[in-house]
């Protein structure tokens, strides 16, 4: 009897998901075919409707930028808020109230969507809106799954994840495949509206658990932050010691931890500052790509089957080839590399991403050469294009994310996220007063005119890659997993490695 209870008491119990996972799964794939069917055909729409109704080759490039330029303005709002939320949700209202009041903002500009299609300053009102939902919610969603988790799951933690990330891609996968389609053959009231039930959809299944969710209160202003830190250095500037970083004056008012923090912050910073290049292009591939698209040769031919595809389903195989080159980089390319000798660095991965996120364009570019001289390139070299700027994306994106988790400490993590998205945000920004320029017709507009456009901005990501070469290598680097602590007198002597670049 007592051998049974010593073996009964040793037996570790089984760890069961959290009954809450479900309702935020779900909730996340029908937000995300909200989010990625509303923009496969925004720009579209915004032409066809608004800009160039007639379709008059005269307006096309005027309009087109007119398009792109509120597709990545929407961009740049629905990416810089994640931080205003997170910090809303941290100090004042917990993740669970501005998950729920937020997506109902989600919900009414998606309405507007649907309702305001043949009113240019109501469909406006509605992007801003759904750029507000998506935005204010997006930091806070992914962070609620593991608030879900404690001692006794935690091991489910890192599965549970990679179903999140997967109703991520199912979303935008099944709503980039339908929503062109239900636009081509419906019209706009539908193919906006169904996003808007999809969100209605996804706001009722976030409220049915919200008796099962685990809710971290809110922690009240937090003064040792980044915004905080950084604002009380540049205010007091004029009390840096000679040999002190200008951050170090901070520390008169601040944790010094969290101080050493923030530096890390602006160490990493430097890495995403080169990421800008791809975040300014990225977004291009559901807008302008959309637009040119439209000018491809679509019919793919089987053999036994053949049909023509949508210009806004094609952004499509981008997430299909990012799900297949995950973990092919991640099992063979990198070990490759490593096993040769040449050992596949975050800032050494950074850099080729770069180089083919600059050939992606290339590609484009020249596909456009081809329209622009009366021909109709095949859908194919478009694809070919998606397959290269997936494999940047793993380079650039994924890696990025990697860099600002090990290279900043516990305390700034959220921070870095935060930074992160708003490279995103800024990157757009660029590309948004890019073809304001375009459309308000300024001095140099006619040169960035079909392949111009493009041709302009691989110019503008190799202006990154050169420079990359050369401060790379200069680049302060702190792994704060492989070596969580450091000594002050240490922090200037952190010098990335040369001969690993």
């Amino acid at each position: 009897m007592v051998q049974d209870t010593l073996t009964a008491e040793s037996t570790p119990k089984k760890s069961k998901y959290p009954k809450s996972v479900p309702y935020i799964i779900g909730n996340e794939a029908a937000e995300r075919f909200s989010f990625y069917g509303m923009r496969s055909i925004l720009v579209t729409f915004l032409v066809a409707q608004f800009y160039n109704p007639t379709n008059d080759k005269l307006l096309s490039t005027v309009a087109d930028a007119k398009a792109n330029q509120m597709s990545h303005l929407f961009v740049t709002v629905a990416y810089a808020l994640p931080f205003v939320g997170g910090l809303v949700a941290d100090w004042f209202t917990g993740k669970y109230k501005i998950i729920l009041y937020i997506s109902i903002v989600y919900c009414m500009g998606h309405l507007c969507l649907a309702m305001f299609d043949s009113s240019l300053s109501g469909f406006t009102f509605g992007l801003v809106l759904v750029a507000i939902g998506a935005g204010g919610i997006k930091s806070c969603v992914s962070a609620n799954v593991g608030d879900q988790f404690d001692a006794s799951n935690q091991d489910l933690l890192s599965k549970i994840y990679g179903w999140f990330y997967f109703s991520i891609n199912a979303g935008s996968v099944l709503s980039t495949l339908a929503i062109p389609y239900i636009y081509q053959n419906y019209g706009a009231k539908w193919a906006f509206g169904i996003p808007g039930i999809l969100m209605g959809l996804a706001t009722i299944i976030f409220f049915s658990g919200r008796k099962l969710y685990v809710r971290v209160p809110p922690s009240g202003v937090n003064r040792d932050n980044f915004v905080f830190i950084t604002f009380y250095a540049l205010t007091h500037i004029s009390h840096k010691k000679a040999g002190e970083s200008w951050l170090d004056v901070a520390k008169e008012a601040h944790n010094p931890e969290r101080v050493d923090g923030v530096k890390a912050v602006y160490r990493v910073m430097a890495v995403f500052f080169f990421a800008l290049a791809f975040w300014a292009v990225w977004d291009q591939c559901l807008s302008e790509w959309v637009l040119q698209a439209a000018h491809l040769d679509r019919t793919i031919n089987l053999g036994f089957y053949q049909f023509t595809v949508i210009a806004g389903q094609i952004s499509t195989v981008n997430a299909v080839f990012l799900l297949i080159f995950i973990p092919v980089f991640n099992y063979w390319v990198y070990p490759f590399f490593d096993k040769i000798g040449l050992k596949t660095t975050p800032l050494r991965r950074l850099g080729t991403g770069l180089v083919l996120t600059a050939l992606t364009f290339v590609i484009i570019a020249l596909i456009q050469t081809s329209i622009d001289h009366g021909g109709t390139p095949s859908v194919w070299w478009q694809v070919l294009a998606y397959i290269v700027l997936s494999a940047a994306e793993v380079l650039v994106s994924i890696t990025g994310l990697e860099y600002a988790y090990t290279h900043s400490p516990k305390s700034m993590k959220s921070t870095m996220t935060a930074i992160w998205l708003l490279v995103v945000s800024l990157g757009n920004y660029i590309t948004s007063g890019v073809n304001g320029y375009i459309a308000n017709k300024g001095t140099f507009a006619p040169y960035l005119a079909g392949a111009g456009y493009y041709w302009f901005f691989v110019c503008f990501i190799l202006v990154f890659v050169v420079a990359f070469m050369f401060v790379s290598p200069r680049l302060k680097e702190h792994n704060y997993i492989t070596d969580p602590y450091i000594d002050e007198a240490d922090h200037n002597k952190i010098i990335a490695d040369t001969n690993n670049l």
